[in-house]
């Protein structure tokens, strides 16, 4: 059995690209840590996930706009679902502290 630290990061001091890590993968279920340090969604971009994804921000501010709607705020435990198809993107990541996102991706 091996233990791990969500917060324990390999290089925690230069994070120049977002990183994606998986934590746990099934058939129906994806759970990642995703570092961000000041990586935004380009402008006139909309993501839209195949899957359901449940994120909760652990440490750090951010900023998600789903199309349509106002801007959601985020702080360190604030959490939201976004559901499968639904146009978003992220307008404002931290990078003193780094953003640490936790996302269970769903069927």
């Amino acid at each position: 059995m091996n233990l791990s630290n969500i917060f324990q990061l390999k290089n925690q001091f230069a994070v120049e690209n977002e990183v994606f890590e998986t934590l746990v993968g099934a058939a129906s279920v994806r759970i990642e840590r995703i570092v961000s340090s000041g990586q935004t969604t380009p402008f006139g971009t909309w993501l839209q996930e195949p899957l359901h994804e449940w994120v909760i921000l652990l440490q750090g501010e951010a900023s998600l706009e789903f199309e349509n709607q106002e801007p959601l705020k985020l702080c360190a435990g604030d959490y939201v679902l976004i559901p499968a198809g639904q146009k978003h993107r992220v307008n404002y990541t931290s990078s003193l502290p780094l953003c640490i996102w936790l996302a269970v991706h769903y069927q």
